[in-house]
């Protein structure tokens, strides 16, 4: 099964481009993420991400994945925030009258409260198309160099590129175990109620586990016959080199991160 965080083949314009450029690129999108306040930054920096991912050649069905997926996180974040959020336009009076001391007055839901909680439904879509758009265009031997020439540590950039490349070995995982349950029988993750598949979730856990300790102690035994950590200067066969459309890229999207920034703290 596909994985939507796994490296994607292909020739676009993103594919290109320097891997130490798209990491300070979606590193600085990251930030702004968190920093902005309004609807109006959040979602153009949203649009440009889709921009990205139109140029990346991706589909959007992954998109609609993360949406899915996230849907019941989003759900909550609206009742929570509309409830608890404290605004002025009560759209709802409060559930516990006002006159109950210390508690009085929760409950009530707020236009304001609302529309935070699609802001944060916003941030967090934003974010979670923002780190796999790095990903699906950068081969793990990429990221771990430009880590590397970014100033990170060796040991640091492989233990990091390890740890996503991982990822779609766990989701293999998962699905592997889950079909040969089903083929002793056992489908209460496709047919059970959610008490049911709580309590049968560490059916799926325990194998799950032992699996990712059995490769990572294969793991270490191959890095310690290949000496791995002996030799802290190393030499790499691969080489990354930025160029001038590389430049062009990361000067625009400062640029428009700039001007995302003015437009948060004077258009709010």
């Amino acid at each position: 099964m596909a994985n939507p965080t796994s490296y994607k083949p292909g020739n676009s314009l993103l594919h290109k481009t320097d891997p130490r450029i798209k990491t300070l690129v979606l590193i600085f999108f990251t930030v702004l993420i968190f920093v902005f306040k309004s609807f109006i930054s959040i979602g153009l920096l949203f649009a440009a991400i889709l921009i990205l991912w139109k140029v990346a050649g991706l589909g959007y069905q992954t998109i609609l994945s993360y949406v899915k997926f996230m849907m019941v996180l989003f759900i909550l974040l609206m009742i929570m925030q509309s409830i608890f959020y404290p605004g002025v336009i009560v759209l709802v009076e409060p559930l516990i009258p006002r006159w109950i001391p210390l508690i009085g007055g929760m409950g009530s839901i707020t236009m304001e409260g609302i529309l935070f909680g699609l802001l944060l439904c916003l941030r967090v879509l934003t974010l979670l198309c923002t780190l796999p758009l790095l990903l699906v265009t950068t081969t793990i031997e990429d990221l771990s160099l430009a880590m590397v020439k970014l100033g990170l540590s060796y040991k640091v950039a492989f233990t990091a590129t390890t740890a996503l490349n991982q990822l779609p070995i766990l989701r293999s995982d998962i699905v592997s175990i889950m079909n040969a349950q089903k083929l002793r029988g056992f489908t209460v993750f496709d047919t059970g109620k959610l008490f049911a598949k709580l309590k049968a979730f560490p059916t799926l856990v325990v194998p799950l586990v032992m699996g990712a300790m059995r490769r990572a102690t294969l793991m270490g035994v191959a890095m310690d016959s290949r000496a791995f950590g002996s030799d802290k200067k190393r030499s790499y066969i691969m080489s990354i080199r930025t160029k001038p459309g590389d430049w062009i890229f990361l000067l625009s999207a400062l640029a428009f991160g700039g001007l995302l920034l003015v437009l948060n703290y004077y258009w709010v």
